[in-house]
């Protein structure tokens, strides 16, 4: 039976555990250039040291204003790459693999003078009201999230993740809240997404796995469901995803009857429906912190990996310490092995 501390490969990527640090923002660009700097560094590499088999970087823009805030990580030039190169070689020399999440805020993007959506909507009554992207602008979008792509692979991840959550531009494309358009990105609302996926698989390694991050449900009065979500995760699977990180909300405020996140492991059930549906890979994500039920999740093949968010804020070494809790094998680095007594290592 599989565990939380098994193996998984997936094409080319070969995780030596189940545990993933999911993308959190981390808003320390301090000179606001999209350029990682030491903290970004110091971040993920204490994350692979710690034991996680997979460390996804943050969600890092295809252009200054896609970021949400003028703070975060950027991948619209070249002199972006070393920078994140550094960050992964680290985390390679500390035997975890490193993915990043490929993204742009849309109407989300908090100090663009003037945000960009596939609709002039405002997310709410405090937030500046976006421009409709032209059609022209929309095409030329996709080739913006292509070559960010192509410097992540040149920065040496073993991964990408599209952001298509979190009511992000991709998902604003595939939300009939957010996409009121009359043209072929309107009459089709996946059409963005998956010309973004196909973008992106045209940079990558034929064996590089392709994830997307995707909410699963919308949490507010109008939006989609599972039923929705399971059927345009089907249409970008044919399109060249791989695997699906599935997580829930972002689009509007959140309804008071819907709201997400008041008991552990909510989104579960969304993650091994879209799994069960698509007979896809899927990582769960939502309240996971304690070790039994990240395992369980595993053990209960509901997914195929578990996301860790706060949890790996609060203590980098959580993958440590869930396998001593767990008493499965782990390889404790031997600096620390004072600090995770076992019979053997």
């Amino acid at each position: 039976m599989e565990h939380l501390f098994s193996p998984y490969k997936l094409k080319s990527l070969d995780l030596k555990n189940r545990v993933v640090m999911p993308p959190m923002c981390q808003y320390s660009v301090t000179n606001k250039d999209g350029i990682a700097t030491d903290w970004h560094y110091l971040h993920y590499t204490s994350r692979a040291i710690g034991g996680a088999g997979l460390v996804i970087v943050e969600m890092t823009d295809v252009e200054p204003d896609g970021r949400i805030s003028d703070y975060d990580l950027g991948l619209w030039s070249d002199e972006q790459i070393p920078a994140l190169a550094r960050i992964v070689e680290a985390i390679h020399q500390h035997g975890a693999k490193a993915a990043i999440q490929i993204a742009h805020a849309g109407r989300k993007a908090e100090d663009a003078e003037t945000p960009v959506a596939p609709s002039a909507i405002p997310f709410d009554e405090h937030s500046k009201t976006p421009r409709a992207l032209t059609t022209e602008e929309v095409k030329q979008m996709v080739e913006k999230f292509r070559v960010a792509v192509r410097r992540a692979v040149k920065a040496g991840f073993d991964a990408i993740e599209l952001h298509g959550a979190h009511g992000y531009l991709i998902h604003q494309f595939h939300s009939p809240l957010t996409n009121r358009r009359t043209d072929e990105y309107g009459q089709d609302l996946t059409k963005f997404g998956q010309e973004v996926i196909q973008a992106a698989k045209s940079e990558m390694p034929e064996d590089m796995p392709l994830i997307m991050r995707i909410s699963a449900r919308e949490y507010v009065a109008g939006g989609y469901g599972i039923e929705e979500s399971i059927a345009f995760s089907r249409i970008y699977q044919a399109a060249g995803v791989d695997m699906f990180h599935v997580s829930a909300g972002g689009e509007g405020p959140i309804a008071a009857e819907g709201r997400p996140g008041t008991h552990v492991a909510y989104q579960v059930p969304l993650a091994r429906q879209i799994k069960e549906a698509l007979q896809v890979p899927v990582i769960a994500v939502g309240r996971l912190d304690e070790p039994a039920l990240a395992n369980a999740v595993i053990g209960n093949e509901e997914a195929d990996l578990v996301a860790v968010g706060r949890g790996m804020l609060r203590n980098p070494y959580w993958a440590l310490e869930a396998a001593t809790v767990l008493q499965k094998e782990i390889a404790i680095p031997a600096q620390y092995q004072n600090g995770f007594p076992r019979k053997s290592r």
